[in-house]
C-alpha cells in the first residue's frame, strides 16, 4: 500500500457531516458493544486545519469488549490493523470507495482515547492555540509532503503541550510521546 502524501487543507464545514454520514454506516453493527462513536482528530475542531481523513473512535466500556467490537467492525468490509504502536486504539482500514477516514476502536479511559479526545476538547475550547496549531500543519506538510512520520513528530511538541494543559497525566504523556516519536 502506498502511503498517501502528506496535505493538510483549510477547514471544510462539511467535514462533521461527512463524520455523521460515516457514524450512521458503523453505529447499526456495534451499537450493542459500543458506547458511542466520536469525532476525533482535526477534521472535529471547527476552523482547524487539517489533513481532509475524518478521524473517528469507536469507544466500547472496557478492555473485554475490544474483541466483539473488533468483530462487529470487520463485518463492515474494515480490515483490521492492530494497534499500530498506540496503546489502547485498534485500527482500521476503510473499505474501498469510503470517504477517506481513520476507523479505531478504543475502550473507556484507554491512552488512545484519551489522547483524541483531550486534544479535541482543548482545541476546541481554545480557538487561538487551534489557529497557531493549524499553521504549523501547515508547514510541516510542505517540509514533509511524503513523510507522514516526519509529519507527526514536527507536531508533538505542540500535542504534547496541548495535552499537558488539558491535565493529561505525566505517565500518559510519556506513552504518547513515545508513540509519536517511534521510527
Amino acid at each position: 500500500m502506498t502511503p498517501r502524501p502528506v496535505v493538510v487543507v483549510d477547514y471544510d464545514p462539511a467535514w462533521p457531516a461527512v463524520f455523521e454520514q460515516l457514524r450512521a454506516h458503523v453505529w447499526p453493527a456495534v451499537r450493542h458493544v459500543a458506547v458511542s462513536i466520536e469525532h476525533v482528530g482535526s477534521t472535529a475542531v471547527p476552523a482547524l486545519a487539517a489533513k481532509p481523513v475524518i478521524d473517528m473512535s469507536i469507544v466500547v466500556p472496557a478492555p473485554a469488549d475490544v474483541a466483539a467490537g473488533v468483530a462487529c467492525v470487520t463485518t463492515l468490509g474494515y480490515i483490521h490493523e492492530g494497534e499500530m504502536g498506540v496503546e489502547g486504539r485498534e485500527a482500521f482500514r476503510a473499505p474501498a470507495g469510503s470517504p477517506a477516514h481513520n476507523l479505531y476502536l478504543c475502550p473507556t479511559g484507554s491512552l488512545g482515547l484519551v489522547n483524541q479526545v483531550a486534544v479535541r476538547d482543548y482545541l476546541r475550547a481554545h480557538p487561538e492555540t487551534a489557529r497557531k496549531y493549524g499553521e504549523l500543519k501547515k508547514l510541516l506538510a510542505l517540509q514533509f509532503p511524503n513523510d507522514i512520520e516526519g509529519y507527526v513528530a514536527g507536531k508533538t511538541d505542540v500535542v504534547l503541550e496541548i495535552l499537558k494543559r488539558a491535565g493529561v497525566s505525566a505517565d500518559r504523556l510519556e506513552a504518547i510521546e513515545r508513540a509519536n516519536r517511534r521510527s
